[in-house]
């Protein structure tokens, strides 16, 4: 259970109060105070990233809101995602259920969306939001990444939404989802700048590879991506 904030978080916290401030001060026109809240700021996003990556874990269900805030809209997972209905799709770390909501309907009658996170609480707040909606094809597990509780090769496709960078050994995770892929299953990794795990497409690429994935094809802006990856036809 994960409920206390990472180091990453209060840096975070700190930049953006003083991304505020530099705002401020440029509107009343005190330079000084801009200057200073920028420089800050600057340093409060250095620290974050560098924090994310001495500290991997994921979001403290106690910040959970700041998952509405983010770019990844549902509608545009489903443009690069292409779920079918009949398929079975994992999606790990789904938060509050931002995204599974609406892939779960894509994949309704026959079809099934498992989510797992290894936070209870995140699980029962995706469970409690699609009971809310009757949606009754949503399947929770709670597990760890990097040892998926699955059998090989029952998935068509997988999701992460700003999720990879928080788990410790993200390569194992990415071997860990191709074992779980179906041949020719599908990948979409999400990642966004803001984030402090954010990890820059080429890095995703390298490290995809590795796992024995392609990529296929990328939506959006560098800086608030969603990538898509083919399972390579060999053994890993």
């Amino acid at each position: 259970m994960q409920n206390s904030l990472r180091p990453h978080d209060w840096a975070f916290f700190v930049a953006v109060v003083a991304v505020v401030a530099f705002v401020a001060g440029i509107f009343r026109g005190n330079l000084l105070w801009a200057s200073a809240s920028a420089t800050i700021a600057f340093g409060a996003v250095l620290f974050s990233r560098r924090w994310s990556r001495k500290y991997p874990g994921p979001m403290p269900y106690a910040i959970r809101w700041l998952l509405y805030l983010s770019p990844h809209a549902p509608q545009y997972l489903k443009r690069i995602l292409r779920p079918r209905a009949g398929e079975h799709i994992l999606e790990i770390g789904p938060g509050v259920g931002h995204h599974a909501l609406v892939i779960a309907l894509s994949l309704a009658p026959q079809g099934a969306l498992e989510v797992l996170d290894i936070q209870l609480e995140m699980l029962d707040a995706v469970a409690r939001r699609a009971a809310a909606a009757a949606i009754t094809n949503i399947v929770v597990k709670q597990g760890d990444a990097q040892s998926l509780p699955y059998s090989a090769s029952i998935f068509d496709a997988a999701y992460l939404s700003g999720v990879l960078g928080e788990i410790p050994d993200q390569r194992a995770a990415l071997r860990e989802l191709r074992r779980v892929l179906k041949p020719g299953g599908r990948l979409v990794i999400a990642e966004a700048f803001i984030d402090p795990d954010y990890i820059p497409l080429s890095k995703l690429c390298e490290d995809a590879g590795d796992a024995g994935f392609a990529f296929e094809e990328k939506l959006g802006p560098s800086f608030a991506y969603f990538a898509r990856f083919g399972t390579l036809n060999r053994t890993t």
